[in-house]
């Protein structure tokens, strides 16, 4: 029985390292600071969801007045973000025909609603800052983070063009990383509304990568809206058993016994 426990408790703490591996997504991503609290920064989050990513993937999920919950009312989530219903007690279903998506794109875009939550805010936040031009692909797209990727660059009239380097061949030129993994070599073709290029040709990208990080917080709320009351409610009732439960467990046990010792 002890040798049951013991390999039960083995099989745990090998699960465990696996598990937060599998939900940030694998590889190494840069950390992306997520701050639920942050009503402005999820509401330009929605918005951002709302007129680019649910043209074509759903949240079937998420309905739209649970955005009421960070500080939208319900008039501005009707005349801002409301696209593909008039009802704002419906769930967000993308704009697109699936029959279409899958021709297009060879497959039907994935439902987001929980997307946040099987790959990790730093696989998304590394995925949205990843697309470069690569006329190899169908779409004239690709991905560092997601290799041969069929979605093509929602954001990059935001973010600008990076492009690959092509060989003599046409075929896109690979570089080696800083983690040793080989990776595209790019170049900006052009800079976005989000990004600008310095004169010496740096080019900053601060204010895109602050326009990312809204949207993976939205997407990070989006997978369990009630995540900030669940943990209230979690610190209320450790409260209350520490500071009531507590001392009455420890006051009762003392005139259980009091006359035995």
């Amino acid at each position: 029985m002890k040798q049951t426990l013991k390999n039960w408790f083995a099989a745990l703490l090998l699960a465990a390292p696996m598990s937060v591996a599998v939900a940030a997504g694998g590889g190494n991503y840069e950390p992306v600071e997520i701050d639920l609290r942050n009503q402005e920064s999820l509401q330009r989050g929605a918005q951002i969801f709302t007129n680019y990513c649910l043209s074509c993937h759903s949240a079937s999920a998420m309905r739209f007045n649970r955005l009421q919950d960070i500080g939208l009312t319900e008039d501005e989530i009707k005349n801002n973000l409301m696209f593909t219903t008039d009802k704002v007690g419906e769930v967000m279903h993308a704009a697109i025909d699936p029959v279409d998506a899958k021709k297009w794109f060879g497959a039907v875009p994935p439902d987001l609603s929980l997307i946040a939550r099987s790959r990790g805010a730093d696989y998304l936040y590394a995925y949205m800052r990843g697309f470069y031009k690569d006329p190899t692909r169908p779409t004239g797209w690709n991905n560092t983070v997601l290799p041969n990727a069929a979605m093509p660059h929602p954001l990059w009239q935001q973010q600008g063009v990076q492009a690959v380097e092509l060989d003599v061949k046409g075929q896109p030129v690979m570089t080696k990383d800083a983690h040793g993994n080989l990776v595209p070599k790019l170049y900006w073709e052009s800079t976005g509304l989000q990004t600008r290029k310095l004169p010496n040709g740096k080019v900053i990208t601060k204010e895109y990568d602050d326009y990312a990080r809204d949207l993976v917080n939205f997407m990070v709320y989006m997978g369990e809206p009630a995540q900030l009351q669940r943990k209230r409610t979690g610190y209320i009732v450790l409260i209350f058993l520490i500071a009531v439960m507590l001392p009455l467990a420890y006051f009762l046990k003392k005139e259980y016994w009091k006359d035995i010792h």
